[in-house]
């Protein structure tokens, strides 16, 4: 199924669009949560704080799957909203070859730095090996995690949106079955942990692709299109590497902040690997409210209807606060709770109480994060790549160098220990939020003008 997004009520179209890709990701979050809850009641706290030691260095090479993703979204939305079917399926093309030239390159580089990664965040000794036990395992299946996420990609150009969802929802629930027979039942720690993410996601990845090549078959076009094109591939570049180099340096900047939290011990690497990934969900959940409206966007400036991107872009707001109020009340008042999700409050009570300090600090400034994230999608849909990165790399330089500071790791003794980098993300979500608007507001003002 395809789906035009550049006629009809912005509303429903948008919303209808944008709800399973919600739907997917918060199935994709909660068997990443899954992953650290049946770590840490099974395995015990150092196995949930091997796991997340590696998460920051996972993230890596997640950014070039992400990156890879958009880059084809933009550029496949922007051709199928000009009904321009046969640069669409060339771009496609492209994308898969080179993408798959990508991804083994990568997993061989994966292979090689998984030890020197490690050793680069300071990871304990007391969770090193099982740490990079689970990064050597993830990097193994590094080429369907690329595969899923540039098909996802192809599938959200094409206004298809429910397709991914079919099998987000396959992996997930696979995913925590296989967690809880390899860690539950077998007793393998995190190699079942990681294991279990390989096959979920390998299973899911090589679905898609066949899914997407039979639903290509059904479009119609006069001649055959490229196998590959350097033309295609610059067009598709032009969106693809600085969304990579943006998600990237967001992963640096996590190393960064997970060498500061590794200074504190295993208990703080704990709390705070249970409390960012919930703070994962949250914001994941905007970036891909984000990522619907980069594609109906992308369609309908291909389309050449720019009064539907501005229209859409507070009707998508609307749907992103509306997802944050949950997020906010569950963090916020329940913080306790949450965090017991992932630890046993009788043995690992101090990591509890950080990574609730963590979740009080920052949710309350998710509306604000939602803000910034929904400009930017409309800035990366209109190809507006220098004011997405402006406000990206804002961001992340204010949180990485306000946590070194105010944590204490910059000068010792001056700071407010482990709170100082949880503080540091307000205030980098706040200002980067002012550049966002600004941008957004510019390409308004221009559309305006021309």
């Amino acid at each position: 199924m395809v789906n035009d997004l550049t006629n009809g009520n912005i509303h429903k179209k948008l919303w209808l669009f944008s709800i399973p890709m919600l739907i997917s990701v918060m199935f994709q979050q909660i068997y990443n949560i899954a992953d650290s809850m049946i770590a840490g009641i099974f395995a015990g706290e150092d196995a949930l704080a091997a796991v997340g030691a590696s998460y920051p260095i996972t993230m890596l090479f997640m950014a070039v799957a992400i990156g890879s993703n958009t880059g084809c979204s933009v550029v496949i939305s922007q051709l199928f909203g000009a009904k321009d079917y046969k640069d669409m399926k060339t771009a496609i093309n492209t994308t898969f070859f080179v993408c798959f030239l990508l991804s083994i390159i990568l997993t061989g580089l994966g292979f090689l730095f998984c030890n020197p990664l490690m050793k680069l965040i300071h990871t304990p000794d007391n969770i090193f090996v099982d740490g990079k036990l689970y990064l050597t395992i993830y990097v193994a299946g590094f080429l369907f995690l690329f595969l899923y996420n540039v098909c996802t990609g192809i599938f959200n150009a094409l206004g298809d949106s429910r397709t991914p969802l079919y099998f987000l929802i396959f992996s997930s629930i696979g995913n925590i079955i296989l967690d809880l027979l390899f860690v539950a039942v077998f007793h393998w720690g995190v190699a079942g942990v990681a294991f279990a993410t390989f096959l979920a996601q390998g299973i899911s990845g090589i679905l898609s692709f066949f899914t997407l090549q039979k639903r290509l078959k059904g479009i119609k076009i006069e001649g055959k299109p490229a196998k590959y094109s350097s033309k295609m591939l610059i067009r598709v570049a032009k969106i693809a590497i600085p969304s990579i180099l943006q998600q990237s340096f967001v992963s640096v900047g996590n190393m960064f902040i997970q060498t500061y939290v590794n200074s504190f011990g295993s208990a703080a690497i704990a709390g705070y690997s249970a409390a960012i990934k919930l703070n994962t969900f949250a914001i994941t959940s905007f970036t891909t409210l984000a990522n619907g409206l980069s594609s109906f966007a992308a369609q309908n400036i291909g389309a050449r209807k720019r009064e539907r991107v501005r229209k859409g872009l507070f009707s998508g707001l609307l749907l992103a606060f509306l997802v944050a109020v949950p997020f906010f009340i569950l963090y916020f008042f329940f913080g306790n709770r949450m965090m017991s999700l992932f630890l046993k409050p009788s043995e690992a009570g101090n990591a509890i109480k950080i990574g609730k300090e963590f979740l009080t600090i920052a949710s309350p400034f998710y509306f604000i994060a939602a803000i910034k994230l929904m400009c930017d999608g409309l800035l990366r849909g209109a190809g507006m790549m220098a004011g997405f990165m402006s406000s990206t790399f804002t961001d992340l330089l204010l949180r990485v160098i306000l946590a070194g500071f105010l944590s204490g790791n910059f000068i010792k003794n001056l700071g407010y220990g482990i709170t100082g980098i949880w503080m540091a993300w307000p205030v980098g979500w706040s200002i980067s939020m002012v550049i966002s608007i600004i941008f957004t507001w510019y390409l308004f003002k221009k559309d305006r003008d021309s």
